[in-house]
């Protein structure tokens, strides 16, 4: 009867990801937040840029994401930018940190949502791109953004 809303609620994302990494696999992590940060995250006060996942004796950090101190926190505020543990299954940790160790994989966040009132972060395993990679890319969104004009065009006239 008293079921909580199960929508999903996107507090930041990482939009630069997809353009400079190939995203292998993704994979859903709780993020462990002192109190004001939530209430900064529900606001949108966050970043992703320049962030990056890192494993460090058997548990899984985030490094280097911003999350603006709470306006109205006083004392009781966070600091900006510190490593925050996220909360995954072992099994989960143990692959992601086999497949790091191999040359070019390293661990992105892609967004930090809510999901039943938990923050969450969907963590992706990528590989850099290179720079005629994106130029291919670009060009590929063109062409089908070219294509899609003039079907809309032909269907008009």
């Amino acid at each position: 009867m008293g079921r909580k809303n199960a929508a999903v609620k996107i507090a930041c994302e990482n939009r630069k990801a997809r353009h400079d990494y190939f995203i292998h696999e993704t994979f859903e992590a709780g993020l462990v937040l002192q109190g004001t940060e939530v209430k900064s995250l529900r606001d949108g006060r966050a970043n992703l840029k320049d962030s990056y996942g890192e494993i460090k004796n058997g548990e899984i950090f985030i490094q280097n994401m911003h999350i603006s101190p709470y306006e109205q926190g006083n004392i009781f505020n966070h600091e900006a930018i510190r490593p925050r543990k996220l909360l995954m299954h072992k099994a989960e940790i143990v692959k992601l940190f086999s497949k790091t160790r191999e040359k070019g994989f390293t661990l992105i966040p892609l967004k930090v949502y809510f999901k039943k009132g938990r923050a969450k972060l969907e963590l992706a395993l990528a590989s850099g791109k290179h720079n005629y990679d994106k130029r291919r890319d670009l060009q590929e969104r063109a062409v089908k953004r070219d294509v899609a004009r003039e079907l809309r065009d032909r269907q008009k006239g």
